[in-house]
């Protein structure tokens, strides 16, 4: 099995992502493929793309519940991808070393050299953030577009995820969650950001805001956003008990 560093990482780098202003559109969906099919994990392989039962690589996918009842309900959108565990089970249970976490920044990759499709990797991530490709018999994951966020050769605010880059809403963060003046810091801290599923003690690095309190139908927002407990309320007590099924 595959050891985590010894060290806590200097970075923490990671997303936070917007479920109040998320509106589901799926361009970091489609960014973050088009990128990353020529990046570090490419190709992201589809299978029968223009016919029926569609599959394939998807390094994010969004899916949309309702969420509430009558003049109170609303629809949530909520973007998945990997969360760049600071305790990864994907990692600790790889048999070849294939999966690991990065000493000095924390993100999550997988060395496709190493990798032999067991996919224990996915079985033992809660989230549902591997992706097994077909065609090449390896598992492929969000890699936070680390050829992008260290590519010298870009101006420096373009060296951040293709799904940031994209959103056009701006939904989507990316930053150093080690530096508490961060935007991503200041963005947990100030909307009540929340880790998925936090009893699981896999600690996830990237947050999500939750959606606002009092935001109907009609979309007005009647209460500024609320600071969450510990345990989850709402749409994200919902979302924690349907991915726990």
């Amino acid at each position: 099995m595959t050891d985590l560093p010894a060290q806590p990482s200097p970075k923490r780098l990671g997303l936070v992502i917007d479920l109040d202003t998320c509106v589901g559109c799926h361009a970091c969906a489609t960014n973050c493929k088009e990128w990353n099919t020529g990046g570090k994990s490419g190709p992201l392989t589809d299978i029968n793309a223009y016919q029926a039962e569609q599959r394939g690589v998807w390094f994010n996918r969004v899916h949309t519940y309702e969420a509430g009842d009558g003049a109170a309900g609303r629809t949530v959108h909520f973007p998945k991808n990997c969360l760049h565990c600071a305790e990864p089970a994907c990692v600790t249970v790889c048999p070849t070393g294939a999966s690991y976490k990065r000493a000095e920044d924390g993100i999550v990759l997988i060395d496709h050299d190493k990798c032999i499709g067991c996919k224990l990797c996915s079985w033992a991530c809660p989230y549902g953030a591997r992706e097994f490709d077909e065609d090449q018999g390896v598992m492929k994951k969000c890699t936070l577009c680390i050829d992008k966020i260290y590519n010298e050769t870009l101006p420096e605010e373009e060296r951040v995820p293709a799904c940031v880059s994209t959103c056009p809403v701006g939904a989507r963060h990316f930053g150093d969650f080690n530096d508490p003046a961060s935007n991503v810091s200041t963005l947990t801290r100030e909307r009540g950001g929340y880790d998925l599923m936090p009893n699981l003690g896999y600690a996830p690095t990237s947050k999500y805001l939750p959606p606002r309190e009092g935001r109907g139908a009609r979309g007005k927002h009647d209460a500024p956003a609320p600071k969450l407990a510990r345990e989850p309320r709402g749409f994200l007590r919902f979302l924690d008990q349907a991915l726990s099924r």
